[in-house]
């Protein structure tokens, strides 16, 4: 068997298919393309694929990555990256198609850290921080020796330090002067974080409460961690050869 890692995008329509569907959808355009897909043994083969980290319903993504076995020793990738696309859907797109060596993790033991680009929706923004006061509140919470976060959920709460999870937290502007909150930020299995508890804490610096569904979010990359601790994108592991 050989393994494969796919990179893909969701955007549009397709953010508010969940995960499990994601997966559904995928079995069947890789039947659909035609792909030479490894099964498992057992009374009930499924195909051996696995996905980093879940994205969250409604967010939108650059950086999804799945791992596929195949039964070709030397696949064509090129190939298997048109086949899908010819086969997809909008909004989900193979970016690349890369082979993995042996020795390497799979997807969803591997990643580390996501990185992230936020907005406000135009619905929502009058409600929300502008731009000026989201770089205040940014610059504010680099000062802080912690960053103390809330988290409750129906069985547990806890407080948790967001501080020593985030790597990257900045903001940007597109040529229209369009401002966005860029962060990189723990996503492995013990540590993993979300965007939403980041931007709810800097806009509670200033007793901000940000509106129902008024973020914007898009996951951009997923991370590795290197051996000297360097991040490293997930789509730099392999090769497209």
């Amino acid at each position: 068997m050989t393994k494969i890692r796919i990179r893909f995008t969701k955007h549009g329509a397709v953010r508010y298919i969940g995960h499990l569907d994601v997966m559904r959808y995928f079995q069947k355009t890789i039947r659909r393309a035609g792909i030479n897909v490894s099964y498992s043994g057992g009374y009930s083969p499924h195909q051996i694929m696995t996905f980093a980290a879940p994205l969250g319903v409604g967010l939108e993504s650059d950086g999804e990555y799945m791992d596929l076995g195949i039964e070709d020793e030397k696949p064509d990738l090129a190939m298997i990256k048109d086949s899908l696309n010819a086969s997809s859907v909008p909004g989900i797109r193979i970016l690349s198609v890369k082979k993995l060596p042996e020795d390497a993790g799979n997807a969803m033991a591997s990643v580390y850290a996501s990185s992230y680009e936020i907005s406000f929706y135009d619905d929502k923004k009058d409600q929300c921080p502008d731009k000026d006061l989201m770089k205040e509140l940014i610059s504010r919470s680099q000062t802080l020796d912690t960053m103390i976060y809330h988290k409750e959920t129906k069985k547990t709460s806890r407080d948790i330090d967001l501080k020593q999870f985030i790597y990257e937290l900045y903001i940007k502007e597109d040529e229209n002067d369009k401002p966005y909150i860029c962060m990189t930020i723990n996503s492995s299995s013990s540590d993993s974080i979300k965007p939403g508890f980041v931007m709810e804490y800097l806009c509670g610096l200033e007793d901000i409460k940000l509106p129902d569904n008024s973020l914007q979010i898009t996951r951009l990359d997923m991370f590795t961690l290197g051996e000297n601790g360097e991040l490293i994108s997930m789509d730099d592991i392999g090769s497209d050869e």
